[in-house]
């Protein structure tokens, strides 16, 4: 590939400069707008553990307060794990982990919202992805094959891209 060909290629990569590295975006001429993401993510695991947990048995304690708890502190931290991500100032971040004895397992669900620049999809997305980690970090004890699962963005609203909803 010619520069040339590159540099037309790379206009639409707006994490890459001219000569492919990698960059963070210059959001500063864009207006700061209310947006917000929901994320969701799955832990499976059998039904035992899923009872011990549900009971409150779980060797470490407060399983699903402490897994709350971790995806809200990671949302925070987004920027610092995330290379090119934005540090940005949250309004809101909500966690909800829920039971879900079909699975059996629990559902995850981050929202997460902002008056910034950019969007927060990323920290919607860690939010979930740490919260899952810190549920099998505290069920680890009671089986280890425990399955975290289907980690997607729900839906976004705000910014120039515009809304997104998981059924678009």
């Amino acid at each position: 590939m010619t520069q040339e060909d590159f540099e037309i290629f790379s206009k639409n990569l707006s994490h890459l400069d001219n000569q492919g590295q990698a960059q963070m975006v210059d959001v500063s001429g864009k207006a700061s707008t209310v947006r917000q993401a929901v994320a969701a993510a799955r832990v499976r695991m059998l039904p035992e553990t899923f009872a011990a947990i549900q009971a409150g048995n779980a060797p470490k304690g407060d399983v699903l307060g402490t897994s709350r708890l971790a995806g809200i502190m990671a949302a925070k931290q987004t920027a610092s794990l995330i290379p090119l991500c934005h540090p940005l100032p949250l309004q809101k971040i909500e966690v909800l982990v829920t039971p879900c004895p079909e699975l059996p397992g629990y559902q995850i669900q981050a929202t997460v919202k902002t008056k910034a620049e950019t969007g927060v999809e990323m920290e919607a997305l860690t939010a979930v992805s740490v919260a899952a980690l810190t549920l099998y970090d505290m069920a680890k004890a009671l089986e280890k094959s425990i399955q975290i699962e289907s980690i997607r963005l729900i839906s976004k609203t705000g910014g120039k891209s515009g809304d997104y909803s998981q059924s678009d």
